[in-house]
């Protein structure tokens, strides 16, 4: 990838890498078209079935089961019942939402970039909050660890086609 994150990420000011004492980055090349990338990351009411640091995903705002623009969505991730609202939305290309509970504040980014083998995905998160310092003294390679699995996740989704227009969850 030829952009560095600091020019390819549209960070708001207070999540600005610089600004955050937690920060992550993850990416993986992928032989499969930006579409089938994106068709499976924004239908976040899958995530729970093929990302296991997510559950309990409920919208908010917005219509399910795919992201937008604005949607809000309640989910569980790394322990933690989290609210986010999607402040970007570039279909095929990017996507990025902020993550607020008690004693963290997040924002997480998705690129995806065409590439002659298919495309390459990068995603970054920063955070700030006690909670995220906690995590990253405690536990300071988790979330690159499940980042990474996210992301191989959705490589291997996204391989065998377009995901479900809706999400099959036990009961």
């Amino acid at each position: 990838m030829n952009e560095t994150s600091s020019k390819a990420i549209q960070w708001p000011v207070e999540y600005q890498p610089s600004r955050c004492p937690v920060h992550v980055r993850n990416e993986l090349n992928m032989p499969v078209t930006p579409d089938r990338v994106w068709a499976w990351l924004i239908r976040a009411e899958l995530w729970p079935s093929w990302y296991q640091n997510s559950s309990h995903l409920r919208f908010i705002e917005g219509s399910a089961p795919d992201l937008s623009l604005g949607a809000r969505f309640r989910w569980k991730t790394f322990g933690v019942t989290i609210e986010s609202r999607v402040l970007e939305f570039i279909p095929d290309e990017r996507i990025a939402w902020d993550a607020h509970a008690l004693g963290i504040h997040c924002y997480h980014a998705w690129l995806i970039r065409k590439t002659s083998e298919g495309c390459h995905v990068l995603t970054e998160e920063t955070q700030h909050g006690w909670l995220a310092l906690l995590g990253k003294l405690l536990m300071p390679t988790r979330m690159h660890h499940f980042h990474q699995l996210w992301l191989e996740g959705l490589r291997e989704n996204a391989s065998k086609g377009l995901p479900p227009l809706t999400a099959v969850l036990p009961a």
